[in-house]
């Protein structure tokens, strides 16, 4: 029996629920909100398609109780608040450190064998503070994700297929570094096409323009909707969760404490892994050019300025 509980019932939280559900990789899911009610009622909702969608995993809502969430496999903490107008990034930081250090703290005190998966923003930051957590209650690392690649690398894929006019199911291409706008590393020079390297379809200038488009996914995504995306960063969070219960030993790009890897110690940043039973179980090391080098050294000083606001 396996269970996957999610920490907050928004958008984000109760999509993953939903694809988690239709793709049956859980037997059961619990949704956890501290709004009351609203946990349980998104579990009704998501359960009263279940006849329609033909899924059987069981989903539940729960206000804040964290018994309910206990001996989960998988946690998906996808608490905090957006940026608002006006505010700081630190503050921002602080307010969601305290938010991710509640739940994760609650969470793993009933399920301690449990790989917990970070989306909560700042992304890299919060995955940082979790594994800084799971140390302190003698948690191995390796079951600490941030999920930031998975979804850049869709939308890396998916500009790639639109400027090359194909299918982008048959795109290969992974985006690393920091979950941010001026932070993340679409890996152009290695994306391919069914194994021929996209750089063959399509000219330098349109390679540079997939990247920046990439880069700006999130916040191109929030200028249309007047808040984040949801039905993306959902399916990202199943990929991980789906690969993570089912021992598919995917490599996919996750937040992940490095420790010499890379040639950085003691950050959580993105890079490819594989995943599978017990959470991450090997970094890939790319060989980076020497231009990709430089920005993933960027990437990391800049999450690393980030994670300052933590102390």
């Amino acid at each position: 029996m396996m269970k996957v509980t999610v920490i907050g019932a928004g958008a984000v939280g109760s999509t993953a629920a939903d694809v988690i559900a239709r793709r049956e990789v859980a037997d059961e899911v619990v949704l956890l909100d501290i709004k009351e009610g609203y946990a349980e009622g998104k579990a009704m909702d998501l359960m009263q398609t279940s006849s329609l969608e033909g899924f059987d995993t069981t989903i539940t809502g729960s206000t804040n109780d964290y018994e309910k969430t206990a001996k989960s496999d998988v946690i998906v903490v996808t608490s905090g608040i957006p940026r608002k107008p006006g505010m700081t990034r630190e503050e921002l930081i602080g307010i969601n450190a305290g938010i991710v250090r509640t739940v994760v703290t609650n969470a793993l005190a009933v399920s301690p064998k449990a790989v917990i998966v970070i989306v909560s923003n700042p992304m890299d930051t919060m995955t940082y503070l979790t594994y800084q957590i799971a140390k302190e209650m003698g948690i191995n690392k390796k079951r600490v994700i941030g999920m930031g690649g998975a979804l850049d690398s869709s939308r890396f894929r998916y500009r790639l297929g639109e400027a090359m006019g194909v299918s982008q199911n048959d795109i290969s291409g992974m985006v690393i570094g920091g979950h941010g706008d001026t932070t993340m590393i679409p890996l152009t020079r290695l994306a391919t096409w069914n194994g021929i390297p996209v750089s063959r379809f399509i000219n330098a200038d349109s390679l540079e323009e997939v990247k920046q488009k990439t880069m700006v996914g999130g916040a191109t995504l929030t200028g249309l909707l007047g808040t984040s995306a949801w039905y993306a960063p959902g399916a990202a969070i199943c990929q991980v969760v789906e690969a993570i219960l089912r021992d598919e030993k995917k490599i996919i790009p996750s937040c992940v404490y490095l420790n010499g890897e890379y040639g950085q110690k003691d950050i959580c940043i993105g890079v490819p892994v594989v995943i599978g039973k017990g959470g991450w179980q090997k970094i890939i090391n790319v060989r980076l050019s020497n231009e990709e080098k430089a920005a993933f050294e960027a990437s990391a000083a800049a999450v690393r300025k980030m994670n300052e606001a933590l102390s």
